[in-house]
């Protein structure tokens, strides 16, 4: 059975998530919550139940403005999910690592997670003009 999507509005501190049991997740804007490891804990939860049963493509569309130190681990372990369910064998996974061609700071920091991850991470640059 597949598990219900997975949303949580956007706030000044918090990023847009989006994760839809039909393998389209998002996550988009700022990370700077005040407790990051209890503010990711339910979307952790619930990928480990997606990856019980996860749609045949997930993707993973990355977006964020600014995110702090203690997110940047948060974000790490999110990509070592993806990287478990794409072992599981059910289902193929990427990541897709959107930053404005202006922010040469996000553009480093997805060239560095590009590093560590064993899943396809794509940089895709945009225009906010």
């Amino acid at each position: 059975m597949a598990v219900e999507s997975y949303i949580l509005n956007q706030s000044p501190k918090t990023p847009l998530i989006n994760f839809d049991s039909s393998g389209t997740f998002a996550l988009k804007g700022k990370s700077i919550p005040e407790n990051t490891i209890l503010f990711y804990k339910p979307l952790f939860d619930w990928l480990d139940s997606y990856s019980q049963n996860p749609a045949p493509k997930t993707i993973l569309n990355i977006q964020l403005d600014y995110f702090n130190t203690s997110s940047s681990k948060s974000i790490v372990d999110l990509f070592k999910k993806l990287e478990l369910i794409s072992k599981g064998g059910k289902s193929t996974t990427s990541i897709n690592w959107l930053y404005d061609e202006d922010d040469d700071d996000m553009l480093e920091a997805g060239e560095d997670y590009k590093t560590v991850i064993k899943i396809p991470f794509n940089l895709v640059s945009f225009s906010k003009k």
